[in-house]
């Protein structure tokens, strides 16, 4: 009985580890992401400022491309910058949660096999 009981706590737990796993990528994936479109905000609004204010400047609008004002670009992008940092640190709250989580449950995966090590040497066999 405690055998069964000492596998359901197993797969409970692998599951709960497979899933914050899953979790903690997709956030990394979407820091990445983020980073990116900050560093590209950076950097349009670098060769912006190189051009006087007076010169024509246009803006992307899926295939098309509309005649925008300098000014009006430069605010677009710096608040493409503040929306990236924001979410950047939403985002890296949540890692550090995630992290926390999956350092809560490899120790209880840890403190089962340690209790039960028939249980142990059962996941092994499996391999």
């Amino acid at each position: 009985m405690a055998d069964e009981s000492n596998r359901t706590a197993f797969l409970e737990i692998q599951g709960r580890m497979i899933e914050t796993t899953a979790k903690l990528k997709q956030v990394q994936n979407q820091m990445r992401n983020k980073e990116g479109e900050k560093k590209r905000a950076f950097l349009t609004m670098e060769e912006l400022r190189q051009l006087p204010d007076d010169t024509n400047v246009y803006k992307s609008i899926g295939r098309t491309f509309v005649l925008e004002t300098k000014a009006t670009l430069m605010s677009e992008q710096e608040n493409k910058m503040k929306d990236s940092e924001a979410s950047i640190t939403s985002l890296q709250s949540s890692k550090e949660y995630l992290e926390k989580q999956m350092a809560e449950v490899e120790n209880n995966l840890r403190e089962l096999l340690q209790h039960d090590p028939s249980l142990a040497r059962q996941i092994m066999s499996m391999n």
